[in-house]
């Protein structure tokens, strides 16, 4: 038994520190999904919180058969869908983030390296792009990312190597300058 299952029963049996314990698991993959789908922090923080609020209020519908985390990323997308259509604030490009810092705080490659990915797939349609970020942004397998979107497993699949392949003939095969 994992110990995502050991929390889940714990939950069911009304355990309030289970609760925290899933929260802590999984927010930090939670919130950068989220930070994927928002135009600024604050607003993927809110995201990431209400997904976790609605994961707890609607966890009597859920069934578990060791798919947690793919609900979670299943109910953040349909919050961050939400939050879009709600508020229509102004992306950040790349280009204004840019700053001659002095010193590298830490975590701030991995930070460059998503607005890379989130600037490359900004040519791509939501469906593919939804599905790359996924897939290289949190790591998902092809099996989760079918969960989380609903899509069978070959259509992932298909839709991945098509974007591959769009992104592989826009930006050539030598990269990016």
């Amino acid at each position: 038994m994992t110990r995502e299952d050991k929390l889940i029963q714990k939950m069911e049996q009304g355990d309030k520190g289970a609760v925290d314990e899933l929260t802590a698991m999984y927010y930090p993959e939670i919130l950068r999904y989220c930070l994927w789908h928002a135009p600024n922090r604050c607003l993927a923080e809110d995201a990431a919180q209400e997904t976790f609020l609605k994961a707890i209020r609607y966890f009597d519908r859920y069934t578990h058969r060791g798919k947690f985390r793919a609900f979670l990323y299943r109910i953040a997308a349909n919050t961050c869908t939400d939050m879009r259509r709600r508020d229509k604030c102004r992306e950040v490009s790349l280009e204004e983030t840019k700053t001659d810092a002095p010193y590298v705080e830490s975590g701030f490659e991995e930070v460059r390296s998503d607005m890379v990915l989130r600037q490359l797939t900004d040519t791509l349609s939501e469906e593919q792009r939804e599905i790359v970020l996924l897939r290289f942004g949190q790591d998902l397998t092809i099996r989760e990312i079918g969960e989380v979107t609903g899509m069978p497993l070959r259509t992932v699949q298909s839709r991945l190597r098509s974007a591959l392949k769009t992104l592989k003939k826009e930006f050539g095969e030598g990269g990016i300058s």
